[in-house]
């Protein structure tokens, strides 16, 4: 007999008190919808959602995610401002603020918080103070960042905060979440333009789930999903965030000390002020086939060729959720080591010590 799953259906109850706890996470008291899909959902429903023709946006670029969502704005038919900063650096609030003063019609601005693709992280903080002193609403994909560093969505005035748990959270893929300010859901409700009655529509999930009082589900959740991040969370509360988030921290900083200790690899990302937490991306010395390394490695270590023209030249070391932890980074840095003729010795001696620094 074909062995199934015999769970009762998830209450509404179950999945608002999931949402309170999403909004804990991430410091909101705003409105937090649970979408049900990966998080390119809430990302191109807060895109579509909140432009429309006539919008001016400034889309910040720091990897592929930033193309991905000029595409979505382009086709929304907003006049489209790329501030784009080569992919192994991080935007720095200045240059966003120089944006704005030089595009005052910007009414909204995108950007990544941490780009898993390329292992760079933006200074959110101070990015949006200038976009809030601007006036415009600010969209943060925050699904490599939330709970790997902080993530004050309120303090900081992010309108459109969306998550994902597959991640740092350690959870699964098919389900997300976005929180909205009050800011957002005045220019939602007031574009013509917003999805009704669509899988991207958040202003369904408005109107009759959230206003109407969490009473009633609008269609059957994803159930598996849903009990998968009520998991993760679980985890994460036991464990306590600060110390999820110091975890990251010390997964990163000992790959990359590792990495410069083996001395045949080095960061992609020089600046380690400019590293993102989940995960290490690595440049090849020229000539040296990335994907060739990652071929020759066992495929159980998270260890990856970077994507599309990077392919050749970049490896990515995921370190988030369960793997950032000392055990895998040191696997990784020995097989990378084996793969590249170096002396694993040294970086397993570096990485040790900069994991006791941070953790």
């Amino acid at each position: 007999m074909t062995p199934y799953l015999d769970l009762p259906p998830l209450s509404a109850a179950e999945f608002a008190a999931t949402e309170d706890r999403v909004a804990a996470l991430l410091h909101t008291t705003a409105d937090v919808i649970i979408t049900q899909g990966e998080a390119l959902l809430p990302l191109e429903a807060a895109i579509r959602s909140a432009v429309h023709p006539g919008s001016t946006a400034l889309n910040i670029v720091t990897g592929p995610y930033g193309q991905t969502f000029g595409a979505w704005l382009r086709s929304c038919g907003a006049t489209v401002v790329d501030l784009a900063v080569p992919f192994d650096s991080a935007v720095t609030a200045a240059q966003v603020g120089a944006a704005l003063r030089e595009h005052p019609a910007v009414d909204f601005v995108s950007l990544v918080h941490a780009e898993a693709a390329t292992g760079n992280t933006n200074p959110v903080a101070g990015i949006a103070e200038v976009v809030r002193e601007h006036g415009a609403l600010l969209m943060l994909d925050a699904v490599a960042s939330v709970a790997a560093e902080p993530l004050l969505t309120d303090a900081w005035g992010i309108d459109l905060c969306v998550i994902g748990g597959q991640k740092a959270m350690g959870g699964p893929a098919g389900v997300s979440a976005v929180s909205v300010s009050d800011r957002a859901w005045e220019r939602i409700t007031a574009n013509p333009a917003a999805p009704r009655r669509s899988y991207l529509s958040l202003l369904d999930w408005k109107e009759r789930w959230t206003d109407a009082g969490r009473t009633v589900l609008p269609h059957a959740p994803a159930q598996l999903e849903m009990l998968a991040l009520g998991a993760c969370l679980d985890r994460i509360t036991a464990d306590g965030l600060p110390a999820v988030i110091a975890r990251h921290r010390a997964a990163s900083a000992a790959t990359r000390a590792g990495v410069r200790a083996l001395g045949t690899l080095s960061p992609f990302v020089p600046d380690d002020a400019h590293a993102a937490p989940v995960a290490t991306t690595l440049r090849t010395p020229d000539g040296v086939d990335a994907a060739g390394i990652a071929a020759r490695l066992d495929p159980a270590l998270p260890v990856q060729p970077g994507g599309g023209a990077l392919a050749a030249s970049m490896l990515r070391v995921n370190h988030y959720g369960p793997a950032a932890s000392l055990d895998t980074v040191r696997a990784c840095l020995a097989a990378l080591a084996t793969a590249t003729g170096a002396d694993a010795s040294p970086a397993l001696a570096a990485a040790g010590a900069a994991w006791a620094d941070v953790a």
